[in-house]
């Protein structure tokens, strides 16, 4: 299948270094979906707030979310954005979804304190509300060209070359120099996506060490059709997880949630259900999808496993801590038992 080579860009703000991209449009998207359905639970009361506490939770999970993931990308995959300018600059990518997820475990212990009400149903509610997002914002990363598969064997029939292989960016002499947004402009160009004229206007006159560029040396490379027979297939892994992690496991929620709408299961068990199917999807995908390069052709970190498989592993850890937590809790006595005067 042929990649379809989306400008990664909306819309282009002229004058400001920030533009509408794809990739923060689909971030809205999930906020936007998941905030719906919150209130729906909470009209539903699925979880112990009304329809507005349910809507000021998006607040601290868009915090959450957004500081979880950019500590947790560096932390786990680019500790040179420690640096804190760099770190700042999420426009350029770098989320991590178990970063996130982390992040979004801490603002909703903080809302639940808020609002006095156990962890563990606004951690079910969570669960519930938050499929849509991964499935957009996998989107944005298929359309962005990134997180893209390994190299495919022959005959399978959705493959498909990613201009940000590196043996493409190699063949049309894209530099790492470069700001991404010249890169991009340049695949744009490659693709006949857009014309010179379009382009050159926007294109930087120097890389970000302030070395000068000369773009009609660089103007040659940029055709598509001349090196994309060089170019290997992989697999669209971007597309496996946003319909494995997002549609499916969405629909899965759903089900379940709809089975037990009038006899709800335990606290808890709504986001046991997450984690583990999220981990069981992605440990899955793990061995289609490109190894991240700093962890060498592989991408083995520990005992075999790749950082998102080590990573998964640890949300089923925390799936069965939350079923502890749960069973402890059906366990207690409720407030008063046991000890109560008959007295009137």
């Amino acid at each position: 299948m042929d990649f379809p080579c989306w400008d990664p860009v909306l819309f282009d703000i002229p004058g400001l270094p920030i533009d509408i991209r794809w990739y923060g449009l689909m971030y809205v998207v999930g906020f936007v979906c998941g905030q719906w359905i919150l209130v729906r639970l909470a009209k539903e009361r699925f979880w112990p707030v009304t329809a507005q506490q349910a809507a000021d939770l998006v607040v601290y999970l868009v915090i959450g979310v957004m500081l979880g993931g950019r500590f947790g990308y560096a932390l786990f995959y680019d500790q040179g954005l420690v640096d804190p300018i760099k770190i700042l600059k999420v426009w350029e990518g770098g989320l991590s979804f178990h970063g996130g997820l982390a992040g979004v475990a801490i603002a909703s212990w903080l809302y639940a304190r808020k609002v006095k009400a156990p962890w563990t149903k606004i951690a079910d509610a969570c669960a519930l509300a938050v499929t849509p997002g991964v499935f957009a914002v996998r989107f944005a990363n298929f359309i962005n060209g990134e997180l893209y598969g390994r190299v495919t064997q022959n005959g399978v029939g959705w493959a498909m070359q990613f201009p940000t292989d590196p043996r493409a960016q190699d063949l049309m002499r894209l530099s790492d120099a470069w700001t991404m947004r010249d890169r991009e402009l340049c695949i744009q160009y490659a693709f006949r996506r857009a014309s010179w004229e379009d382009i050159e206007g926007k294109l930087s006159a120097s890389d970000v060490e302030g070395r000068p560029i000369d773009w009609e040396r660089v103007r040659p490379s940029l055709d598509w059709e001349a090196i994309r027979d060089q170019v290997p297939f992989r697999h669209p892994s971007q597309l496996y997880e946003g319909i494995g992690e997002g549609l499916v496991l969405g629909v899965l929620l759903f089900v379940v949630w709809r089975l037990t709408r009038r006899h709800a299961l335990p606290s808890g068990w709504y986001a046991a259900i997450f984690l583990f199917g999220y981990s069981a999807v992605r440990f899955a995908l793990e061995y289609v999808r490109q190894p991240d390069a700093q962890f060498g052709p592989t991408g083995d970190v520990l005992l075999g496993m790749t950082m998102g498989q080590t990573l998964s592993t640890l949300m089923v850890v925390g799936g069965l801590l939350i079923l502890m937590l749960s069973r402890r809790r059906c366990l207690l006595p409720p407030p008063g038992a046991g000890g109560a005067s008959l007295s009137r």
